[in-house]
Order: C-alpha cells, then structure tokens, then sequence
C-alpha cells in the first residue's frame, strides 16, 4: 500500500507524484493553504475592524479584561489598533519557539501541529464575539506557535540534504501560502466589511477547520517520526559536532538582519491598509472597492512573481552558477528598498484634496513581490537545509523569531503613521531595506563559508528524513 507510514519511510525521497515532489507535500501545501486563508483572512481585518467599531464607544466596554490593556499601552485610535496588532503578530512568531521544543521533545510534530490547528480554530470563532476578542487572540498565538515551524519543518524532512527539489519545494509552498492569501480577502475580508465584521471571522474558522481536515487526511503520508512518538530521551541524543554548533550560531546571527527586512513587507497589513483605506482611490464604475481587496492584489502578484522567479533560477542556472540564499536575499532587499520609493512617490504625488491613484501602489506591489520572492521562501529553506536534525524544529522555531521582532517594529512603526508626514513614513521603510541589504552583503563576505559548507557535515550525520 503506497500510503502506509512503512513504505513512506523508505522511498519517500523517491515519491514524485505531487508536481515532481512526495505525494505529502501536496497535502502539507494544501493544509499551509488553508491554515493561511484563516489567518491571514482575521490579520486582514484585525486592524480595521479595531479601528472602525472594536475601539470605538459602544463597543470596547464588551471586551472583557480591556480596561488594562488599555492603561498599559496609554494609546487610543489608531496608534493603539496598531500597537495591538503588533503585539499579537508578534507573538505568533515568538511561540513558535515553544511549539518546536513541544514537537522534538514531547509530543512529536504531528500531534502538536493537530493540537495547533484545532486551538487556531477555536480562536477564531472566538473572534465572532466581542466580549472573547482578548482570548481569541490568546488561543491564536499558542496555535500558531505550535502549528508553525513544524510543518514547515516536515516539509524540509522529505527531502534528503543533497536533494536540490528542496529550495523547489518552499517555492509551492510558498506560493500555496499566497493561494490561501488570495481568496481569503475575497471572502473573508468582503464579508467583514460588508456583511458583518464577525461573519468574516467565522469564515476564517471554518477555513482553519478545512485546513485541519486536510491534514488529518494526509497522515499516513507523513515521515513515520513526524506521528510516532520518539522513545529517545533528551540524555541519549546525540551532542551536536562542533560544526552543527557554529551553524546554528550562524544562522542565530542573520535573525535580527532578517526581521528588519521583512518590516517593509509585514507594514501592508497594518499602516498601509489604514493609509489606503483614507487615501486611495478605490471606486470603480461608482462602486467602492473593499479595501482589504489590496491584499488580494498584493497576493495575486506575489504568486505570479514566486513562480516567475523560480522558473527564471530554472532557467539561469542551465546557463550560468544560480546565486546562493544570502546573494538572493541581498537582491531582494534591493527591490524592496525600490517598492518603498514607489509608496514614497505615491505620497508626494497626492492631488490636494484628492485621492491617490493606484499608479504607483500597483508599482509597490509589484516590486514588492519581487523582493518577497526573494526573501521569505528563500530564507525558510535556507534554515530548515542547514538546521542540524536533532534540533531541526527547535532552530526553525527560532527563524520565526524573525518575525517576531519584525512584528514588533511594525506595530511600533506603524503607530508613527498618524504622527508623521506620510513621506517620511515611508522613507523610513526604505531605509530599512537598504540597510538590512548592506549588512547582508558583509553577512555574505564574512560569514557564508560556514553556512555554505554545513550541508556536508549534515548529510554526514543523521537524515532528517
């Protein structure tokens, strides 16, 4: 029987049957899909639902245990539905950490990816009630963390350390990642905004639901360790070589480079959607266009740019060395630096007293795109290639720390929107890129060798398939 965990665990890196990769990438892509429609479908709305009822007189009474979260930023408006939505993407990307350690040492990535999915779900049909909107928050970020780097890290286990369809891999990963970030907006975004803001995040639960059903279904795909739990203790695992030890305080060192550098893209779905929804002109044929619509936009050319950018490296490299992972994220850090001088323009371009064409917010997107085709995928694959195997999901538990901090200064920045001049605002996003960009390129020059010859001492070792 192809499916059984049995003859999984021996020819899986032979499986070819889902677009030239193991018939489990499939159903871990298509979960990811889902999982990202939910969450992406309640980030989307978060801020806008905050600042346009939640925060508003009337409403913010109902939210239990408010009152102190309230005195402990000292912000109201705006600033404050930033400051919130900071904390809580934030802290998305901070319990990851804890999620891996659960997976390796307690309860394997399978059970622990079930138990995040079904908390995320829960979370979410909490969101349909104003009073449980702190828990619903809660049970997201402990979902998230637990659901996270253990399937991505099950994606990196199926493939051996010298099988290029890796970095191939992450691409459709990633680019199911924006197929859910495409549709949830449509649905989940014109439903809040619409219909009823707790329509929308009722959607967004039972999209997590579907996401939970898929992967249930998938189990018997699955690497025979991502469902077994491992009977090794922590005393009897193998002490990391010297050369595991160096990588991981490599990879340790590129975190914060990297939360800054994906600052840029992460402000979209919070300052940029409060500036849009106040500034563009989203009227077509007499019709005002939703304004989380944006993300749609935003995904569809992410999408197109993922495969665009992975067929062109297809191509490249049948003629010419394609470039490593620090080489590509130096390149995407220049086209995000260009995409943050288009919002830039856009904002010295306003008419007075007028709306904002969508001109140069079209030339944003698609040169941010570019740039995250660049970054994201590419420095998913980068850690989970070069994460020693028996701490593979704590290491890319760690990687999300990235976005962590990135949330963190996005929430904080973004409550500079109301304060500063909108220019500046975004120029202060393109230094970001530029900066980040330059650091990498002496990451490249000064630390690389070690990163570049890891895989080696990797395969040598153990198989994280």
């Amino acid at each position: 029987m192809g499916g059984s965990a049995a003859s999984n665990d021996t020819s899986e890196h032979l499986d070819r049957a889902f677009l030239g990769h193991p018939k489990c990438l499939g159903y871990l892509a298509f979960t990811e899909a889902w999982e990202r429609f939910s969450y992406y479908g309640m980030q989307t709305l978060l801020v806008l639902y905050m600042v346009k009822e939640l925060l508003l007189p009337g409403h913010i009474e109902h939210v239990w245990f408010f009152e102190p979260i309230k005195r402990l930023y000292g912000l109201q408006g705006q600033p404050l539905a930033s400051a919130i939505f900071g904390t809580y993407t934030a802290l998305v990307y901070l319990t990851p950490i804890l999620g891996g350690f659960l997976a390796d040492r307690v309860l394997g990535k399978r059970r622990t990816v079930l138990a995040g999915a079904a908390t995320m779900a829960l979370g979410h049909f909490l969101m349909a009630f104003e009073q449980t909107f702190l828990f619903a928050l809660l049970c997201l970020v402990a979902g998230c963390g637990m659901f996270k780097g253990n399937l991505a890290s099950q994606v990196g286990a199926l493939y051996k350390p010298e099988d290029l369809r890796r970095a191939d891999a992450f691409q459709i990963y990633y680019l199911a990642v924006n197929a859910g970030v495409i549709t949830t907006p449509l649905i989940v975004g014109t439903l809040g905004e619409t219909v009823g803001w707790h329509w929308g995040f009722a959607a967004a639960g039972i999209g997590m639901l579907i996401g939970l059903s898929i992967y249930v279904a998938g189990q018997n795909y699955l690497p025979k360790e991502d469902f077994v739990r491992s009977s090794v203790s922590h005393a009897q695992r193998p002490p990391l070589s010297r050369r595991e030890r160096l990588t991981t305080a490599a990879l340790i060192l590129l975190i914060p480079v990297l939360a800054v550098a994906i600052v840029p893209n992460n402000q979209i779905f919070n300052a940029y959607l409060v500036w849009g929804n106040e500034q563009f002109d989203l009227v077509f044929f007499g019709k005002r266009l939703p304004t989380t619509w944006l993300i749609t936009l935003d995904s569809i050319t992410s999408v197109a740019f993922l495969a665009g950018v992975a067929l062109f490296y297809r191509w490249y490299g049948k003629r010419r060395r394609e470039p490593d992972e620090i080489t590509k994220l130096i390149i995407g850090s220049a086209f995000s630096f260009l995409g943050m001088l288009c919002l830039f323009m856009a904002a010295v371009s306003k008419p007075a007293g007028g709306k904002i064409g969508l001109l140069w917010p079209v030339a944003f997107h698609l040169t941010n795109s570019i740039a995250f085709a660049h970054i994201l995928p590419v420095s998913l694959a980068f850690f989970a290639n070069l994460a020693p195997a028996t701490i593979n999901s704590t290491v890319l538990g760690l990687y999300y720390l990235a976005f962590f901090v990135c949330n963190a200064l996005v929430g904080w920045i973004g409550g500079l929107y109301e304060k500063w001049p909108t220019p500046r605002f975004w120029l202060l996003h393109a230094a970001f890129a530029a900066g980040t960009g330059t650091v990498f390129v002496l990451f490249k020059v000064f630390l690389s060798p070690y990163l570049l010859s890891a895989p080696s001492e990797k395969a040598k070792g153990h198989d994280p398939g």
